[in-house]
């Protein structure tokens, strides 16, 4: 498929909050280095800039990132700072916290709720913003979120974040928030060859309650954080050939194709790789095509 001229509005608009954003984004994460938290070879400067810049001329408003992404001499939300500010009146930059690492790399155990204050004005700091647009607490086993969201409800209030969301969580967890604010979007690990019933649960639950879904690690496969499967099932390969795409463009596609909710943020520190990542907002499965596909995901472990 030609790619140089596809943009990110091809997949659809979503809103998270009263944010439109287009359904395509980026995961800033990959930007810090060949591998997600590697401390040996940090990225080409340059290089990650390029992509932020590319990011925009291709018309992608949704950034997803974190202060704890950073390698031996990149931060994301510095990168993202120096090529971008100041921002566009549409972009919307998404962060997370709750994990933490210390300088030298190393994670620590995960935040208190009286911590949040210090990782939300941290992110505020280094993205060089007077708010958040959206944060996300993210889960760290915990058995109840009740205490560290309602940290970030009080943050929200004090106007240093205008909308909150959770991830790594199940649907529970999404019901305990709700009493205490409004959630605009979920995050959690799904992908094609993921399947986590309690995920597949919150992707309906989100549908029906207008909740933005966003997957993290949707073409990354069994590679996780060290970035995207070479491994693809004969049908995925099949499929690509026929929209002649790649097997990850196609792993995208079914993804944006679950929902009208559902957001995809691929991350990349190429720039042919966002490029093929946005165009794949612009490939259509047939229903042939999506059985097929959806098959393959309820067969996954």
């Amino acid at each position: 498929m030609t790619t140089e001229t596809i943009t990110a509005d091809a997949a659809g608009t979503w809103k998270l909050g009263d944010l439109p954003v287009h359904r395509i984004g980026f995961g800033a994460m990959r930007l810090t280095g060949s591998a997600a938290f590697h401390l040996g070879t940090p990225s080409d400067r340059e290089r990650s800039i390029a992509v932020l810049h590319k990011a925009i001329e291709l018309g992608v408003n949704h950034i997803d990132t974190a202060a704890f992404y950073f390698s031996s001499l990149r931060s994301a939300n510095e990168l993202i700072n120096s090529a971008l500010s100041p921002y566009p009146d549409d972009l919307v930059v998404v962060t997370k916290v709750g994990p933490f690492r210390n300088y030298s790399g190393e994670w620590g155990s995960s935040a208190r709720p009286d911590d949040l204050r210090g990782h939300v004005e941290e992110n505020l700091r280094q993205l060089g913003r007077d708010h958040l647009d959206v944060v996300n607490l993210r889960r760290m086993r915990q058995d109840s979120i009740a205490e560290h969201f309602g940290a970030l409800a009080e943050l929200r209030e004090e106007g240093l974040i205008r909308h909150l969301g959770i991830s790594d969580v199940e649907p529970r967890h999404l019901a305990e928030a709700q009493a205490i604010a409004p959630v605009v979007c979920v995050q959690n690990r799904f992908g094609l060859d993921l399947h986590d019933p309690a995920t597949d649960e919150l992707l309906r639950i989100c549908g029906e309650q207008d909740i933005a879904f966003v997957p993290f690690f949707a073409i990354a496969g069994e590679g996780g954080s060290q970035g995207a499967t070479a491994s693809h099932d004969d049908e995925v390969l099949a499929i690509a050939q026929a929209h002649e795409a790649s097997p990850a463009q196609i792993r995208i596609a079914w993804t944006l194709q679950q929902g009208p909710h559902v957001l995809a943020i691929p991350g990349t520190g190429n720039p042919d790789h966002l490029v093929e990542n946005v165009a794949a907002g612009a490939v259509r499965l047939t229903d042939e095509e999506l059985a097929t596909l959806d098959a393959l995901h309820q067969q996954a472990a």
